[in-house]
């Protein structure tokens, strides 16, 4: 079956994900943060070129509630806000914050954090009780070690629930004090039941991210930034990626990093428009599965909707 013309822009994504007949696209990489806390991390991209060689115009600098309206336009039924703590004491504060914000958001999942500190396991389990669906883990900005024993009973707990996390441990943009793919492959190893998303398909070694996937069968990857023009200038893909994905069906997800991205929405959706064109084994079908279905089945999306949790917050 041919595939439709990949979106122009923004406003023709809508028209894209109808002709291939989805409802519309569940995105698991999103970012929502405390507004004074957003505004130091944009600080932080304006200053990008001196921390990463390149500038970084950050796409969707809008309100909170205009952002959300633009995922709403974009047609993103159901998406996960992350938040990521870079010191002890605050992944309980932004757990509780996250939990907050999706409650008064019916298309954002729960979510949580962790940092490794003696109570991490405690804040993270009641998320779980609360409804948590997915947990992010930003190994570079919080500059820790995964394999830190105090995270041991965290990842005990996230394996034994069936609740992914997404896990930004490779050395993109810039190497961190702890990152790359394998000391992360250390944790998978410890907690083999682990299911993680490996953020940035794990960024700029995604032949190491490939081969995470032969190893590890509870282990898929997000699209965040990758194979954009932005990306391609500093971590360019493997010439054969289509036909490596090929190779492991369901388990590629669709991740943006909205609002913080340095170009519009719609052109990560293009790149893995590319893929599936230039693969004659993906097609529609690897659309549909990235874009909605493995997304969806990851974060509990039934009928295009976030089911609503059972349980009530503990914050």
């Amino acid at each position: 079956m041919d595939l439709p013309v990949p979106p122009r822009d923004d406003a023709d994504v809508p028209r894209w994900t109808a002709e291939l007949g989805l409802p519309g696209l569940v995105d698991v990489h999103v970012h929502f943060l405390p507004e004074r806390m957003l505004h130091k991390v944009w600080a932080y991209f304006d200053e990008a070129r001196t921390h990463y060689g390149t500038d970084w115009p950050v796409q969707y600098r809008l309100p909170e509630q205009q952002r959300y309206e633009v995922l709403e336009q974009l047609g993103v039924l159901a998406f996960a806000p992350l938040t990521y703590p870079h010191k002890a004491g605050m992944g309980e504060w932004l757990t509780g914050w996250a939990g907050e914000f999706a409650d008064a958001h019916p298309r954002a999942v729960r979510t949580a954090t962790l940092f490794p500190e003696p109570s991490v396991a405690d804040y993270l389990g009641r998320a779980v009780e609360a409804g948590a669906r997915m947990v992010k883990v930003h190994v570079q900005v919080g500059a820790f070690d995964p394999r830190d024993p105090l995270l041991r009973d965290a990842w005990g707990l996230l394996a034994d629930a069936g609740i992914p996390a997404v896990v930004h441990c490779g050395d993109g943009p810039i190497p961190g004090r702890h990152t790359g793919l394998g000391i992360f492959a250390e944790v998978l190893e410890a907690h083999p039941s682990l299911r993680i998303v490996l953020a940035h398909a794990g960024m700029p070694d995604f032949r190491g991210a490939l081969e995470l996937l032969e190893r590890f069968p509870n282990l898929v990857l997000d699209t965040t930034m990758v194979g954009t023009a932005f990306s391609e200038r500093i971590a360019p893909l493997p010439a054969d990626w289509p036909a490596q994905l090929a190779r492991f069906p369901g388990r590629i997800v669709l991740g943006s990093d909205f609002p913080n991205i340095p170009y519009p929405y719609a052109e990560q959706l293009a790149a893995i428009h590319d893929w599936a064109t230039a693969e004659p084994r993906l097609g529609q079908s690897f659309l549909r599965s990235v874009l909605y279905e493995a997304p969806a089945e990851l974060l509990g999306v039934r009928d295009g909707l976030p089911s609503p949790s059972i349980q009530e917050s503990p914050w």
